[in-house]
């Protein structure tokens, strides 16, 4: 009776299959594919790759630091570490309230 709802009632109406998880949707397209979709039976191990920065790394992105605010390319590029690295060590200096944030992505010491 919500008229919100019209829309959604009239997919409904129309033949939508109502969705709530994965195995909906491989329900649906298995028979317009003509094969079953294998599933993998447990999801697989996936453990996300955490860089942790060398003491040397953090020391190059630390010196590139000044009161000047810098962007983080410019971090990255200059202390020739990843991404990722930089931005550990951004965090941990973040963490312990020693760099500052500014407008545009550029960071500063404080």
């Amino acid at each position: 009776m919500d008229p919100r709802a019209e829309g959604t009632n009239g997919l409904l109406k129309q033949g939508a299959t109502l969705v709530t998880e994965a195995a909906d949707v491989l329900a649906v397209i298995e028979p317009i594919l003509g094969r079953t979709i294998e599933q993998p039976m447990e999801e697989p191990d996936f453990e996300p790759a955490v860089e942790e920065p060398q003491a040397d790394e953090r020391a190059r992105v630390i010196g590139l630091l000044g009161p000047a605010p810098v962007t983080l390319d410019d971090l990255i590029r200059l202390s020739g570490s990843s991404a990722a690295a930089v931005r550990v060590v951004l965090l941990e200096l973040e963490i312990a309230g020693r760099i500052e944030r500014h407008g545009g992505g550029l960071v500063s010491l404080r």
